[in-house]
């Protein structure tokens, strides 16, 4: 099988500097044809059709990536350790592995982007970004612009993903720092406080401006509330619309046990997929969703009673089960998968901590199909066996969980790893 190289420029400075959104295949970058899956799929387990090729084995606790249309990859890690809260991984001669890795970036964080040629990235507490030349290469790693500053990184839900849509705004996750707002956080019989203070700056998305320097909290919009924690957040450009999911909150077992059973506990509440438009209200910390009832429930420490139901928040389009923790979100816009994967959503579910008594679960890449911006059907296990095991005692015990999402120019689908950064590209085998 013949390979091909991986040229740095040709059409990236005309495709890809011009929008944030250039999700199209580039004759810049190794197609998938031209890669043999490796034998194991890089040790998960996928759809029938796929095959997956390890890219990088460890590139630090990987957060989300972001692909070029040369195919150049961007890594966000959590741990900026010696200079490596970016790393940057190139395939040189398409083979699909990654035989030029480097790093830069002195703080850890979550996000990462393209927009307007410019690399943006994420801290607990900023958004920078970095002027990319014609190469999709940054011009000056030590000094990057500062275009969101002094966000609330309260050591709980601190993490800051962000997405952009097609007209200059940046969307930003503040998560609430707390479990249900109680007065004493996760304190059994502390009651809720009525009105949330952490609404006013947490729980919720904020909605900047894309190419403004020097914003402060209170320069942007808060676009959605009622929001505990969303790590999984996308525009989707086809629909034109705001998506994310919700980690859920904890301890309605082990605070109400007159209320809820250790199973119930487990899988309550579930893990919220939201459609979100400009002023929509979820709900947290006053309500939960139970996916059996199909209803959002006043939650315990506001005077609910597992019945009660809450009327004043919009409903999740889909629920998952409980404490799975999705935390990331791709809609697919790709030619090389089958047409049933067009414009629908991958989620990357990081696993669970807390579903004892039973085992520990998520740890796997789900596909939603979609038709006119909603789900058009069940959610299906695409990619599977990150951990190692089929049970999973705690998160400590995963070889692997998984944690960001990318497209490829060709419409491959790459995957982090947050134990190590190793990263797979998924592909289809005609």
């Amino acid at each position: 099988m013949k390979k091909i190289l991986l040229p740095l420029s040709l059409s990236f400075g005309i495709i890809a500097l011009s929008s944030a959104f250039y999700n199209k295949p580039s004759i810049d970058a190794p197609k998938a044809d031209n890669i043999t899956p490796d034998a194991d799929n890089g040790g998960i387990q996928l759809a029938k059709g796929f095959g997956a090729v390890v890219v990088a084995e460890e590139t630090g606790k990987a957060r989300h990536i972001k692909v070029l249309p040369n195919g150049t990859i961007y890594i966000k890690n959590s741990n900026a350790k010696n200079d490596k809260g970016i790393t940057v991984l190139k395939d040189t001669n398409g083979d699909g592995k990654a035989d030029v890795v480097e790093a830069f970036g002195a703080y850890g964080g979550t996000g990462i982007d393209i927009h307007n040629g410019y690399l943006y990235a994420s801290s607990n507490s900023e958004v920078f970004r970095y002027k990319l030349d014609a190469n999709g290469d940054v011009i000056d790693k030590t000094k990057p612009e500062t275009v969101i500053t002094g966000l609330p990184d309260l050591r709980q839900h601190e993490a800051k993903p962000f997405t952009f849509d097609e007209s200059g705004h940046i969307y930003v996750t503040i998560g609430a720092p707390s479990n249900v707002c109680q007065e004493k956080d996760r304190q059994k019989g502390s009651p809720g406080m009525t009105p949330c203070p952490l609404l006013e700056k947490n729980g919720g998305i904020w909605q900047f401006n894309a190419d403004k320097l020097n914003q402060k909290q209170e320069d942007g919009v808060r676009f959605a509330t009622g929001i505990r924690n969303a790590v999984a957040l996308d525009y989707d450009p086809a629909s034109k619309n705001l998506y994310a999911l919700q980690h859920g909150r904890d301890m309605l077992y082990q605070h109400y046990p007159e209320i809820y059973s250790a199973e119930k506990g487990a899988e309550l509440p579930a893990e919220e997929f939201f459609q979100i438009k400009k002023n929509d209200d979820f709900g947290w910390p006053y309500s939960y969703y139970d996916p059996e009832k199909k209803q959002k429930l006043l939650c315990p420490e506001y005077g609910g009673d597992g019945k009660k139901l809450y009327t004043k928040a919009k409903k999740p389009i889909m629920a998952f089960p409980g404490h799975w923790a999705p935390n990331d979100l791709l809609f697919y816009h790709g030619n090389q998968f089958p047409a049933k994967y067009k414009n629908g959503a991958f989620i990357c579910f990081h696993g669970s901590w807390n579903r004892a008594p039973l085992n520990q679960a998520g740890y796997f890449v789900a596909f939603v199909p979609f038709k006119n911006g909603l789900p058009s059907g069940p959610y299906e296990v695409f990619a599977e066996g990150f951990a190692g095991g089929p049970e999973i005692k705690s998160p400590g015990d995963a070889k692997a969980r998984p944690m960001g999402l990318a497209e490829g120019p060709d419409g491959s689908l790459y995957i982090t790893d947050s134990v190590k950064g190793k990263v797979w590209r998924v592909i289809y085998n005609k």
